[in-house]
Order: structure tokens, then sequence, then C-alpha cells
């Protein structure tokens, strides 16, 4: 059923995700036009506020997490919000909260981003107060689960109150405009799509280095470590953006479809071709800095640094393999996807003494958004001993070749497609499991 909302429900509405990416996102799409004159959103968390309290709180995280240049017209958005207390635990509330959402005229939409351990409750809540009817759709933020045991009675838990063509599975990661733009690489241009093959391609790397440590997520960082945080949501997400065949349409059901095809062809990894590690103590930028157990606070084996070398066992990809790295504590915030392709079967120069390259396509996400495709090329001048070569770089940095162009939070664009219906850029029940 395709609808676009006219309220948005969000649970969690006082917390840091939502101070610090959820309200500013929401904020920048009224502040552009791009949502509806109805749509009306309610928060809702343990908290005690009022509505006019609440308006004030998110005045305050929009103050702190919005450039100065992108906070006009904030009163308008402010009177856009409504709030209600919630014991998410009991079923006492739900009706209450019911009352606040009112009757939409066309849908409602609620984002959950609360523990694991309350999406069952949750669900159990809403479904109790009638708020999971046709017209109602359910976004689900990560973690869904610490294992497949976990994840499938999350997953079930909400099926049973919403099918699948209703449920929006959040990966931030999705909604970054490199990422989106990774397919408009591929599929929108013809010189990459005849060599995007195992006959050409020699490796694929895809890196998420961060500089920071634990940051202030120490209870779930703990439980979770680098593989669950990073590997196997993110960056599982970008091998398979790259791997993919072509859908034959840019919609839901083709895309999804074929990124299960590329997780179901990974082939099980082994001891041999993974690496974990732990950050100790030591210094950045000449400040000293603690070591995980320091910041923990306890000694504990969990992994904040992981490498894999993984393999996509299909006609495309048999042979290339796939490294994966991701850590904290590195030297370099970086996060970026490397298509190393093959040197060429034959240099004609090698007899002029000149060194050959295999080209290389670096498409960086995060901080910076560009694609640079390394080149070999003649260096300029006279040589009588023979022909010398140099990689040289083509670069497209996205803010310079669109200009005009505001950055984005990725949620707004994920917000945007869970008002408005659009299942594209989030994860299905099998891509998860």
């Amino acid at each position: 059923m395709s609808f676009t909302a006219d309220r948005l429900l969000l649970f969690g509405a006082t917390g840091d995700l939502a101070q610090r990416m959820l309200l500013p996102s929401l904020f920048a799409l009224d502040a552009d036009g791009l949502l509806g004159p109805d749509l009306k959103i309610i928060g809702t968390a343990r908290s005690e506020m009022s509505d006019s309290e609440y308006r004030n709180f998110a005045r305050a995280a929009l103050e702190k997490y919005l450039p100065a240049d992108r906070r006009g017209r904030m009163a308008e958005f402010l009177n856009r919000l409504a709030y209600q207390s919630l014991d998410a635990t009991t079923l006492e509330g739900y009706d209450d909260l019911a009352k606040k959402v009112g009757t939409p005229g066309h849908g409602l939409a609620i984002f959950l981003s609360t523990a694991p351990s309350l999406f069952g409750p949750t669900i159990k809540g809403l479904k109790s107060a009638g708020l999971t009817g046709e017209n109602v759709r359910m976004c689900l933020e990560k973690p869904l689960g610490t294992d497949l045991a976990s994840s499938c009675e999350i997953n079930d838990a909400v099926a049973g109150a919403f099918p699948e063509s209703r449920i929006f599975r959040i990966d931030h990661y999705l909604g970054k405009e490199t990422v989106q733009n990774l397919l408009a690489l591929r599929f929108a241009n013809l010189m990459f799509e005849p060599l995007w093959n195992a006959a050409h391609i020699d490796h694929v790397q895809i890196t998420v280095a961060e500089t920071v440590g634990l940051e202030g997520r120490v209870a779930f960082y703990d439980d979770a470590g680098a593989v669950r945080d990073m590997v196997q949501n993110h960056m599982l997400q970008l091998l398979a953006l790259v791997a993919m065949e072509p859908p034959a349409h840019f919609d839901a059901t083709a895309v999804r479809d074929e990124k299960v095809k590329v997780l179901r062809a990974l082939r099980p990894v082994v001891a041999g071709e993974t690496v974990t590690g732990q950050y100790r103590a030591g210094a950045i930028e000449g400040q000293a800095v603690p070591g995980y157990d320091e910041e923990l606070g306890k000694e504990s084996d969990t992994e904040t640094f992981v490498a894999i070398k993984a393999h996509v066992d299909n006609w495309r990809w048999k042979g290339v393999p796939f490294y994966l790295r991701t850590g904290k504590r590195l030297p370099k915030r970086v996060t970026e996807i490397i298509i190393q392709f093959a040197c060429v079967p034959h240099s004609i120069f090698a007899g002029k003494g000149a060194t050959m390259q295999p080209n290389r396509l670096v498409i960086g996400i995060q901080p910076e958004e560009n694609i640079t495709l390394s080149l070999m090329a003649k260096v300029p001048g006279l040589d009588r001993e023979g022909i010398r070569l140099r990689q040289v770089p083509l670069n497209i940095a996205m803010p310079d070749a669109f200009s005009g162009a505001v950055r984005r939070i990725a949620y707004e664009r994920l917000l945007l497609d869970l008002v408005e219906g659009d299942q594209t850029l989030f994860v299905r029940r099998d891509e998860v499991e």
C-alpha cells in the first residue's frame, strides 16, 4: 500500500541519535520544502515533558548540531513537534500515545530508535493501541540483534504486526550520497561495467577507519565489537553494491534481490583470512589517549580492529579477493572503496624502461566525497633513454562538481524515503539474516 505519511512517530526522541541526526535531518527537509505541510512529528521517550518543553529541547539540539547558515525557519519546524512520555516496557501509556498521534489523514510512519530489548514490548504496545494498521509503516534502527537467533527473534516480533512491505530497516550508509553514486557510476556509464569482473579487476578494498575511541558508546561497543558494529551491516552493504549484478530497474525489489544474491555467494570466512586487534594507549597529534581497556574500565577481549579477506563465489567475481578492514584509533579517518584493476597483459613500453602500474578507482565516502581514477600517462619532456610513465589521477570532488548542492546528512534521504514509502535504500530481512 503506497502512501505519504502525515504523521511521524519517533521513539527515543530524547536520545543521542535524535539530537544529532533525526531532528536536524527533519528540520533540513522541512526548510527545503520537502515535507508535506500536514506532517506532524510526535516524539516519545521515558522523560516527562510537555509539547513546549520538547520544542525547547529540539531547539537546543538544532542550535548545537546544525551549522548557523541552515537554521532559518526554525519556528515553523518546531510547530510540527509534539511529545508524549511513555514507558515502552508496559502496555500502560500506549492508548495515550495513540490519542496524541491522532487519526492520520494518509498514514503513520514510526521510527524505532531504542534498545533491541525494547523492540518486542514496543511492537506489542503499538498493536494493543491500534497503531499497526494498513496505513502504518515501521522503521527499525540498528542493532537488529547480536547473532542470527536474536535477529530472527526481532524480525519475527516485527513481522507479527507488519508485513515486509511496511518494514524499513535502516543502514545509514545507504543514505550517503557517494554510496548512492556508486550505483550511478556503475550503471549509468558504459565504460565501467564491461570491465567490472574477475577478468579485469585484481582485488577490491573496502576501508572504514576511525580515529576515535569509544566516545560514549562503552556498553554497546563492548558487546558488539568491530565485526558486529561495522562489518555485518555497513561494510557488507558496500560490498553488495560493488559486486551486485545490474538490476532490471532502480526499485526496492530489483536492487535488493541483486544484493541478496551477492550475500548468498559469500564464502564462509576461515581463520587464516581474518585478523583482529585491539588498540592500546598511545598518542594522537601529540595528545595522550588511553587504551581500550582503560577507556572501558576493565579487561576485555572485544576486537576494535578487524581485517577480512572475503570471496564472492560466482561467475563475475571468482578469484577476486575483497579486503575489508575497519577499526578505531587508526591514524586517519577515512571510508573508501578501492577497485584495483589488473595490470595490462603486455606492456609495449617495457623495452623503453617504462614502469607500469595498474589502474585504480577510488570512491571516497568520508570525510571527503570524491571519485578518483588513476591512469598511466607519459611524463612530458625528452628522454633519449626511453619513455617515462607516471600514474596521474582524474579526480572528481563531488562538492566542486555540484557546487550549488547542499551537503546533506545521510538520514535526510532515508527519513524522506520513510515518509514517502520508498524501500530501495533500506535493508530487507533476508539481507540481514
